[in-house]
């Protein structure tokens, strides 16, 4: 398989890409990779392998840029020329860690929606205390949805659960005020009876958010409003947290003493409640897998990524989207 890489996005790009799309190499012998950036700020980071292709761009997205006019008129830019060689069937999959925005529009305008899906939904693997994680969506690609949205996106995280996570049955919750059938909005109370009535789905019922890292759903559906409110609170409060353990383990010999003791300990939480670990967020309901590492994402992460990607490009995430939603409609 053919994967194109965005060497230009992302906070610590070119170098941190690189290394991690070199690692991908040498661990997945069944992967070509199309790298797309500027050639003279890579090249200290480049090595040769003939597996790597380098294709020289001289525009960049930048985190500033305005998503819909900077794909639009960044015709030569890393991340448009990436999502280019998947439409025109040069690569069969894209990751990229920058704007998150323009990758949104760049998958939409370049590499098109399945057949069938109103509105595509980004979703990432988030922890739980047992370190299972479940799958969100949306996270934010649409801040509205309507009921069939919401529909479409239990159906798409179940099956990239199934197929690339590897729950047979995974389990699906809606994320509401409460669980009783009748609470919620409007949107909640229509989507319920939607994602009842649904054959290709477990659904389980409405979850709460405070039961959400205690891994209630293997899958949870929401709007991209809402969702993207709770991966913010949840990276906010794992921040947070570990920035009053260290105060609290710093304030004195003794709780110095303690961290030594409880060092590996507290890696192997930091670890548990990192959602990069899992990998980026996916754009589904398009065409081929687009690929969103975060932003900061060091070598490790971005790899992680990659990895991801190889995953959904192995078990035919989109064309098993394709011919479900086909088959609803």
């Amino acid at each position: 398989m053919k994967i194109a890489i965005d060497g230009m996005g992302g906070d610590h790009a070119p170098k941190e890409i690189l290394e991690g799309v070199f690692q991908a190499v040498e661990d997945f012998q069944d992967i070509e990779f199309l790298v797309y950036g500027d050639e003279a700020k890579m090249a200290p980071y480049l090595k040769s392998h003939n597996r790597v292709k380098v294709i020289h761009c001289a525009e960049v997205i930048e985190g500033t840029d305005e998503p819909v006019r900077a794909v639009r008129r960044k015709k030569d830019a890393s991340m448009v020329k990436m999502a280019h060689a998947v439409a025109d069937g040069e690569a069969d999959a894209c990751v990229s860690a920058g704007n998150t925005g323009a990758l949104m529009a760049a998958g939409l305008f370049v590499v098109h929606r399945i057949d069938g899906i109103d509105r595509p939904a980004l979703s990432t693997t988030l922890p739980t205390l047992d370190g299972a994680g479940f799958d969100m969506l949306d996270l934010g690609a649409n801040a509205d949805a309507k009921p069939e949205n919401l529909l479409q996106y239990a159906i798409m995280g179940s099956i990239y659960a199934k197929k690339v996570r590897g729950i047979e049955k995974p389990t699906v919750g809606l994320l509401n005020i409460g669980t009783e059938e009748k609470k919620g909005n409007d949107l909640t109370k229509h989507a319920f009876t939607l994602l009842k009535e649904c054959e290709d789905i477990h659904f389980i019922g409405n979850v709460e958010a405070r039961e959400l890292l205690n891994h209630v759903a293997d899958v949870v559906v929401t709007d991209g409003f809402t969702g993207n409110m709770v991966l913010k609170t949840i990276e906010g409060v794992a921040g947070n947290m570990f920035s009053m353990l260290k105060d609290a383990f710093m304030s004195s010999t003794k709780t110095k003493l303690a961290a030594v003791m409880m060092k590996n300990n507290l890696k192997e939480i930091k670890t548990k409640m990192d959602y990069t670990e899992y990998g980026g967020a996916a754009l589904f309901g398009l065409k081929a897998p687009v690929v969103k590492a975060h932003g900061s994402s060091n070598a490790k992460a971005f790899y992680s990524a990659i990895r991801q990607t190889h995953l959904m490009v192995e078990h035919e995430v989109c064309e098993t989207i394709d011919s479900t939603i086909s088959k609803e409609n």
